[in-house]
This record gives C-alpha cells, sequence and structure tokens, in this order.
C-alpha cells in the first residue's frame, strides 16, 4: 500500500484544480444541450439515429471521459517538470506505485462524469431502467483506458506537448472516431476501418449495447474485449516507460 500516500497527494493536487473538474463535468451537459435541440428541431425520422437521447448519451459519456487523458498527462508531465518528482523517486515507491497513484484519484471524476450525464439525460427524456447504472460501472473501463494513455503521454511529453497532443488530438480522435455523433457506416471506407481499430468506437458500442439491454453484444462483438486491450496495453507501457524514465535520474 505505499502507492496510498502518493494517491492522497494526487488527488489534493486535483481538488486544487475545481475548474478543470467543473468543466469536465459540465461539458456532457452543455453538449447533451445542444445535440438534443438540434435533433428536436429535425422532423420525425430524417435525423441521424445517433442523436436519439438513448444513443447519443453513451457517446457524449465517452467523449467527455476523454479528457481525463489530458488531466492525467498535465499532473504527470507539471511533476516531470518540478523538483517534487525528483525528490519522490528517492523513495522505496515503484514505478508501479506511481501509475496507479496517479490513475486511482480520477476514477472518482470519472464515475461522476457518468452519474451527471445519464442523470440529465433522464431529464432530457432518457427512460429510466436498471441499465443506466450497469453502464456507469462498465463506463469505468474506458476510464481507465483513457487515463493510461494520459499516462502513458505525461510520462515522455512535456506540459506544453502534453496540452496540444491530449487537448487537441485524442479529444477529436475520439469525437469523429468514436460514432458519438455519426454512425461510422455513413462515412464507411478507411474511416469506418480506422474508427473500428481503435478503441473508442468500440467504447461507445459497449454502452450502447449495456444500456440497450443487449449485455451478450459486448462479449460477441468483441467491443469489450477491445477497449481492455487497449487499455491493458497502454497501462503496461506507461509503467514500461516510466521505470526508464526513473532509471535516468
Amino acid at each position: 500500500m505505499r502507492w496510498l500516500a502518493f494517491t492522497k497527494r494526487t488527488a489534493k493536487e486535483i481538488i486544487l484544480d475545481p475548474l478543470t473538474i467543473a468543466f469536465g463535468l459540465g461539458m456532457p451537459v452543455a453538449l447533451l444541450l445542444l445535440l438534443s435541440a438540434i435533433n428536436s428541431g429535425i422532423p420525425e425520422g430524417y435525423g441521424p439515429s445517433n442523436f436519439k437521447i438513448e444513443n447519443l448519451t453513451p457517446g457524449i459519456n465517452v467523449f467527455a471521459m476523454s479528457f481525463l487523458t489530458l488531466m492525467a498527462g498535465l499532473l504527470l508531465a507539471k511533476d516531470r517538470g518540478s523538483s517534487l518528482l525528483q525528490r519522490l523517486l528517492t523513495t522505496p515507491l515503484t514505478a508501479v506505485d506511481y501509475i496507479i497513484g496517479y490513475m486511482v484519484p480520477l476514477i472518482p471524476i470519472a464515475l461522476l462524469q457518468g452519474v451527471v450525464c445519464y442523470g440529465f439525460a433522464l431529464i432530457l427524456g432518457l427512460s429510466f431502467t436498471a441499465n443506466i447504472f450497469l453502464a456507469i460501472l462498465i463506463s469505468m473501463i474506458p476510464a481507465l483506458l483513457f487515463t493510461s494513455l494520459g499516462l502513458l503521454l505525461g510520462t515522455i511529453l512535456n506540459e506544453k506537448q502534453v496540452g496540444g497532443i491530449c487537448g487537441a488530438l485524442v479529444t477529436n480522435l475520439t469525437a469523429w472516431l468514436s460514432g458519438a455523433w455519426f454512425s461510422l457506416d455513413m462515412v464507411g471506407g478507411a474511416f469506418k476501418t480506422i474508427g473500428q481499430i481503435l478503441p473508442f468506437y468500440h467504447a461507445v458500442e459497449m454502452q450502447k449495447a449495456i444500456l440497450h439491454g443487449n449485455y451478450s453484444g459486448i462479449f460477441i462483438e468483441g467491443h469489450l474485449w477491445v477497449v481492455l486491450g487497449y487499455t491493458v496495453v497502454l497501462c503496461v507501457l506507461a509503467v514500461v516507460l516510466f521505470t526508464s524514465k526513473m532509471r535516468e535520474k
């Protein structure tokens, strides 16, 4: 449990930046309002099915979690750029302890994002079922995916680079290649192929399957395994690269 003290320290750092937390929680609400308003103005039968609240909510939730990449990456990159991490590297903490210490405090934020997103969707007309709780629970897997990616980038990039890549590239990849706003079948071709190779599309489809009660779908269609596979690989890479950085000190 050596990582516990470092986890508490990281949690305090996150709490000291309430504006970022407020943005992460408020952004899905704003998107749900905007896209629901657009959908309400489209004649019945003409709008894309993704704009229906039961399809829109899982996509918005996954997109909101992409900002965990930025939060995780900045946390680690800031520490690497300061003398604090250099002093901490003299302690008995291992690379695994550090990665866990950065990752664990972000999970409650991800959980709160899911609660806010699905809770507001209920106000906008989403039918209440027990599947909502399962969808929020399974959304913690994509949360770990995005957090692991952020820690990987924060290990190898400086704070400015993390802000550019995580704040622009990752969020845009998630937005356009996840199928959150439109079906990948609408574009097809290489766009669809790339989208299905990356984990973001599978993260959205996994939540949609759970929300619609298609529990077997996440296993048979492989969505869960793709997201889990990417998460494990990214987490292991973050630990390996962090270990390498520790040895350089």
